[in-house]
């Protein structure tokens, strides 16, 4: 029978830890902490709940993050959670069964945002669909932000649903925002891309506008509509970023 590795990227998740660990531990007793230096208890934690911790500086790739914990197990199967994701049982019984029969393909799993007690259906916060469990040899993550694996197995679907519980408060989102966006803006600054304020304004508006239209997000009410403002205020913030990285690149 074919073995599995979840995989878990962390940094001061002492709050998550303890539940994804468990989670993680209904579909295989291998569950591997990539660990790029919490001060809090979340190491601890973690070990305690019986995962192995591996440690790596975090140097604003998640994509390095994430190929280095390939080289953390022999596992014939990876898949990868993050601290804030909750697979439901139907899945956890779908992954336990790919791993023992080993039916080859790249799986991807639907994810539901739930914040502040909502689960969104629409707009930007639309379940989402993402791949995560793969054969560890035929898999490789591009992408600082935003990653992305690549992988020559076909693509198939898990059955159930993982809950992303990505935001514990508005100010937690802000954090984020501030930085993934630099994050962003650094990637797409090396990479040769410019812009402009009014670019960026642009980009903000029709970015609000089509979660709200385009994807339904006034569907989901009041919540639907803050998240378009949400989305707007991200956007507006990379590109805000981009121009402020080309202006004191022309002044140095």
């Amino acid at each position: 029978m074919s073995s599995l590795a979840i995989l878990i990227l962390t940094k001061n998740e002492e709050d998550n830890i303890v539940d994804v660990v468990r989670n993680a531990k209904t579909c295989t007793d291998e569950v591997v902490i990539i660990d790029s230096g919490s001060t809090d208890r979340t190491v601890e934690l973690a070990e305690q709940e019986g995962a192995k911790v591996a440690f790596r500086a975090w140097d604003g790739d998640f994509s390095a993050q994430r190929n280095f914990a390939l080289s953390q197990t022999e596992a014939d199967w990876v898949l990868y959670l993050d601290a804030d994701e909750r697979m439901d049982d139907a899945m956890c019984q779908h992954v336990k069964q790919i791993a023992a029969q080993n039916e080859a393909g790249q799986y991807g799993m639907i994810r539901h945002m739930v914040f502040n007690g909502y689960r969104f259906h629409h707009g930007i916060f639309a379940p989402d669909t993402v791949y995560r469990m793969f054969l560890r040899k035929d898999v490789i993550w591009v992408g600082k932000v935003h990653e992305h694996a690549e992988c020559r197995s076909p693509r198939k679907m898990l059955t159930g649903r993982v809950d992303h519980y990505t935001y514990e408060s508005w100010h937690q989102w802000l954090e984020k925002a501030d930085h993934y966006t630099t994050i962003w803006a650094k990637e797409r600054y090396e990479s040769g891309k410019r812009t402009s304020l009014s670019s960026a304004f642009l980009h903000s508006f029709f970015g609000g506008l089509r979660a709200l239209l385009i994807k339904k997000a006034f569907l989901d009410g009041w919540m639907g509509i803050l998240s378009c403002g949400q989305h707007a205020f991200y956007t507006m913030l990379k590109y805000v970023k981009l121009y402020e990285m080309q202006i004191n690149h022309k002044e140095g």
